[in-house]
């Protein structure tokens, strides 16, 4: 397997952690790596593990690297449950996020943490061809196979340490972007051998679990098959080198692989067909057998079939990410001229992609006008009518705007992408009356949330509000789910001398600050640099 010859910073992670092993000790010479052990078992504990993988994905934020949105992450966070809900171990941690990355590939890393670049998303057909991969990636945690790597490894450093320690390090506190590329100085040979190894080792068991997993789930067991045998024709296509998708790099197709997945898919196809076709437990059942679910009356509903016409979401959220992680100008030119050339591109979910490139780029009447014919026939869209409030938004009609927000918060309550939505549009135009309404939106959201932008939102809402001491705790978390723990504990300190605090405030910051300090202590003790680290390494 051959190492394209210079990835851009951004790419950098992706190949690392695809890869699965370590860089050469040297290249981390100012780092002092942590003794996990010397059993893979015992190597690294779930709760540390997952804080590994949370702490990646803040880094990752740091670097722009993370396409944060309500909508898509919903998305692929309800498909990669539906897949774990299927798996051999469907009460462990898992995390679904989607990186701006244009190519093909996806990964799993510490703490069930697993991603998928936008240029994977957009490559798929169809939804199970998009599962296969996440089920494929699943398998690899399920099956203990980063543990096994970080066993393999741990004579050099392990990829944890590697991750957290060097290349998102480097990548952060560099301007050029150049610094990442100086931790695989003299290592590039060994990441290239030692995931060969992990390749021949455990990729095929990778497969087998995925296929069981994929089918279990309800899609298409034949999908991991043909998107292996898609990508084989691309990379016979791309003859070598960069044309290479990165998955092809890190997850080498083989004719053995895609016989092997065909001959697994064909045998699940059949046992699937020996299945009830309708719900096997009714109602009665259901009660005495499962957790009631709040405000469901009848769990058996949650399994019929979608009415004829419903427009999925998984074409719509693949249009999403195109348009997100893309230049949105030249995508309206794309979808555009495509919609007036070739008749069999006027598809619904390209309509949505055209739209949303034209909101982002100024043009929200324009969207309007695309907009509205199709929530005409998809009238039941709750991401139709989002977006078609956003271009009203942006087209200057805010009044209808806010209409369409708080008839969608009606019918979605807790909807994040609809709060988020609306609290913007609140806050930007609105007087206090209604910025305290954002603040009141958004405030539930924040018990289980790490996206920046909606704690960043309510602190510009509660600001606007006349809040200031919840608006400077929400700019520090925003700040700390930003990959910027430095700035997140000096803005706490300074809220903390604030003559105004009452005794509820002062705990909260309190609180926060012990939380933080470990952190923060432990950066500065490894030598780590982030972003905003202090210019004379100290951490107070």
């Amino acid at each position: 397997m051959s190492m394209a010859p210079r990835l851009p910073a951004p790419r950098l992670l992706t190949a690392l952690i695809t890869a699965g092993l370590a860089c050469a000790a040297s290249a981390q010479q100012d780092v002092r790596l942590p003794d996990l052990g010397s059993s893979a078992n015992a190597l690294i504990s779930p709760q540390e593990a997952q804080d590994y993988g949370a702490s990646m994905l803040r880094q990752m934020r740091a670097l722009d690297m993370v396409v944060d949105d309500p909508l898509l992450d919903d998305y692929i966070n309800d498909l990669g449950y539906r897949l774990v809900a299927s798996s051999e171990k469907p009460k462990d941690h898992f995390a679904f996020f989607v990186v701006k990355d244009a190519e093909i590939n996806a990964f799993a890393a510490p703490g069930g943490y697993i991603a998928v670049n936008a240029g994977l998303m957009t490559i798929t057909r169809d939804e199970s061809e998009l599962a296969s991969v996440v089920a494929h990636e699943i398998g690899h945690i399920t099956q203990n196979h980063l543990q096994r790597a970080f066993e393999d490894s741990k004579k050099d450093a392990p990829l944890m340490a590697l991750v957290l320690l060097g290349a998102i390090a480097a990548g952060a506190s560099s301007k050029s972007g150049d610094a990442p590329m100086a931790v695989l100085a003299g290592g590039q040979g060994l990441i290239a051998q030692k995931s060969i190894n992990f390749t021949r080792k455990d990729e095929i068991e990778a497969d087998r679990v995925g296929i069981q997993t994929l089918a279990k789930a309800g899609f298409d067991p034949n999908a991991m098959a043909g998107f292996f045998q898609r990508m084989q024709d691309v990379m016979s296509a791309g003859a070598g080198g960069e044309d290479v998708p990165a998955l092809l790099q890190t997850h080498p197709v083989t004719t053995m692989r895609i016989s092997d997945a065909k001959s697994r898919a064909g045998a699940l196809a059949a046992a699937q067909k020996l299945r009830p076709a309708a719900t096997v437990m009714d109602k009665l059942q259901w009660e005495k057998s499962t957790a009631p679910i709040a405000f469901v009356k009848d769990p058996t509903s949650l399994f019929q079939p979608s009415a004829p016409g419903h427009l999925g979401s998984y074409a719509l959220m693949r249009e999403r990410v195109r348009v997100l992680a893309g230049d949105a100008t030249k995508l309206a030119s794309y979808y555009g001229a495509n919609l007036q050339t070739r008749p069999d591109f006027d598809t619904p979910a390209n309509r949505y992609g055209y739209a949303l490139a034209l909101i982002r780029s100024g043009r929200g009447a324009a969207a309007v006008e695309q907009l509205q014919p199709l929530l005409q026939t998809h009238s039941e869209s709750l991401i139709l009518q989002l977006a078609l409030a956003d271009a009203r938004l942006q087209a200057g009609q805010r009044a209808a705007a806010l209409a369409a927000y708080a008839g969608l918060n009606t019918q979605s309550p807790r909807n994040r992408a609809v709060a988020l939505a609306y609290a913007k549009a609140l806050t930007a135009g609105g007087d206090q009356q209604q910025a305290r309404l954002a603040a009141d939106l958004l405030r539930p959201l924040l018990d289980n949330a790490s996206e920046p932008e909606i704690y960043s939102t309510y602190a510009r809402a509660s600001d606007k509000a006349g809040d200031s001491v919840r608006a400077g705790e929400a700019f520090a978390d925003a700040s700390y789910y930003s990959g910027r723990p430095y700035d997140a504990m000096e803005q706490l300190k300074r809220l903390l001398k604030r003559d105004d605090l009452d005794y509820y405030a002062r705990v909260r910051i309190q609180a926060r600050i012990t939380e933080l300090t470990p952190l923060v202590l432990e950066l500065h003790k490894r030598k780590i640099k982030t972003e905003d680290s202090p210019g004379d390494g100290s951490a107070q």
